[in-house]
């Protein structure tokens, strides 16, 4: 039986002509030995097909957690639920839950050893907001859940976009030939990074992998 939910996915979220299980693995975890309050790091998949995405993300995760055997989300995201995953060479169930579990996580466990929970990075996040992210869900010292942190970087895209629009103004009303330097109005990047160049692995500290 397959869980599907009333959602119209964008032609970005559905499935390209390449799979995207021969793409490197966008994935940011916390460093070993430590153990997030909230969160254990963040995955970027490249669609909403969980059936094509989940198993190269488990693949990775099992030498490192223990195998993984269940995954849960919460469907308000996920076009189409499906009951089971093949696995390299093992099956990984999956379920959902509405209002227990925050639409922006997954959780992972393993009959060894526990449970995770991973940021989901939409797909369509652009490079310079999904490296900042990234970075924060992985963060040790973390306390922010998956959807307080989804709306962190939207204020923080925001007021970036706002910055480049003053920028903007300032320079086409001739700012750069102004003769006083402190005259210019200070431009702060709220993000780490700005288009391609943020998605390059040096963006992601701890244990990134794929960027």
């Amino acid at each position: 039986m397959t869980a599907t939910v009333p959602l119209s996915p964008t032609p970005h979220d559905r499935l390209s002509s390449s799979s995207p299980t021969s793409s490197p693995l966008r994935l940011a975890l916390a460093p070993i030995g430590t153990r997030p309050a909230l969160l254990d790091g963040a995955w970027w998949p490249r669609s909403r097909d969980l059936g094509a995405e989940l198993p190269a993300l488990t693949s990775a995760l099992d030498p490192l957690w223990g195998r993984i055997t269940r995954v849960t989300v919460n469907p308000t995201l996920w076009p189409v639920i499906p009951r089971t995953v093949p696995v390299a060479g093992h099956v990984v169930k999956v379920g959902w839950f509405l209002p227990e579990q925050d639409p922006h996580e997954l959780l992972l466990l393993s009959y060894r050893v526990g449970r995770w929970n991973l940021l989901v990075v939409p797909p369509r996040t652009d490079a310079a907001s999904a490296a900042w992210l990234m970075a924060a869900a992985s963060d040790p010292l973390g306390t922010s859940t998956a959807s307080r942190l989804m709306e962190q970087v939207a204020r923080l895209r925001t007021a970036t976009e706002t910055d480049r629009a003053v920028e903007a103004v300032w320079d086409s009303e001739g700012g750069h030939g102004a003769r006083d330097p402190a005259a210019r109005p200070r431009i702060a990047a709220a993000l780490p990074g700005d288009g391609d160049q943020a998605a390059a692995p040096a963006t992601i500290p701890n244990r990134p992998m794929g960027m």
